[in-house]
């Protein structure tokens, strides 16, 4: 469902910035847990909020509550997902508590997933820069948060090049109001051709913004139906790009490795494009609950850690 605009105002920003200045002191209470040894690999491990998209939608997991949730699995960073605030997105008391509980615990918020506000490709000029306008209440919520960017949909419709045309200038609209909030617009493999990883790069050079890249998952490459995109070729391809990094997982085998998706390949291909940042848990299966294939997925990522720790020496 798509928002109304509520383009920024003075009152709600000053309030923001206000209710934000007394909050810095308050993640020295806790410091940040190390994710890896200081001679190991330059990435932290990060919680993707959809990882509990079922305990959120069945009411058992408070949304305030998921950076507390995030220290339960020893980890101090976080990723929202729009969905689960989406009515609160431009509520300033709503922010700031969600500021607070957050640096309290003394955890990171990376970015925002937003869903459902529109195509940023699409064919109308008009529906086009109303999908782009939808998304700067995301922008000012996700600038108050602290995070450095929000994650966005590269939807369209058309031929491979109208498509690439078309998201390509959604994509250089929004990316240009993220830079007067000091964010990055990234868009994520995310179904349709966005998951083919030649025709996102080749988007990510239309734009040739240094605030728009990518969120390479690994999972997201089926286009559509039955077709499928390489998966280590897209992550190839979508990497020298990338402000972000999703580790979807679905099921494991009894050795603790994803059946779907090598990690150890994979992260060889993300640490290769000299990627420094956070690598997000993101459980989608259905075997193991969503709290074991949480800890699953992240023993599985300090494990492909180890082994880079191994090979440096």
């Amino acid at each position: 469902m798509e928002m109304d605009r509520h383009p920024p105002t003075p009152t709600r920003r000053n309030f923001l910035k206000g209710a934000g200045a007394g909050l810095i002191g308050l993640a020295a209470c806790r410091p940040p847990l190390l994710q890896l040894a200081e001679t190991g690999p330059a990435f932290g491990i990060s919680l993707a909020q959809w990882s509990l998209h079922k305990e959120l939608f069945a009411g058992k997991l408070n949304h305030l509550d998921f950076a507390a949730t995030a220290r339960e699995f020893d980890l101090d960073a976080i990723e929202y997902v729009s969905v689960f605030f989406k009515d609160k997105v431009s509520d300033p008391r709503y922010l700031a508590e969600l500021k607070t509980r957050a640096a309290g615990e003394g955890v990171k918020s990376l970015l925002i997933m937003c869903d459902g506000y529109g195509l940023l490709g699409d064919p109308k000029e008009k529906a086009r820069q109303k999908s782009v306008e939808n998304h700067f209440p995301l922008l000012e919520a996700a600038e108050f948060l602290g995070c450095h960017s929000i994650r966005v949909n590269a939807g369209s419709r058309g031929s491979y090049a109208e498509q690439q045309k078309l998201a390509a200038d959604g994509l250089t609209k929004l990316s240009e109001a993220g830079e007067k909030f000091g964010l990055n617009v990234i868009v994520e493999n995310h179904g349709g051709l966005s998951s083919n990883g030649a025709w996102l790069a080749g988007v990510m050079k239309m734009v040739g913004k240094e605030n728009c890249g990518t969120l390479p998952d690994f999972g997201n490459f089926r286009i559509k139906g039955n077709e499928w995109y390489d998966r280590y070729q897209g992550m190839t391809e979508l990497m020298p790009y990338a402000k972000a990094v999703s580790a979807k997982s679905h099921d494991f085998d009894e050795q603790g490795n994803e059946t779907k998706t090598d990690y150890f390949r994979m992260m060889d291909i993300v640490l290769a494009a000299g990627y420094s940042g956070y690598v997000g848990i993101e459980y989608e299966g259905n075997v193991h609950s969503e709290r074991e294939g949480i800890r699953l997925t992240k023993e599985l990522l300090q494990r492909c850690a180890a082994k880079q720790v191994l090979l440096a020496h």
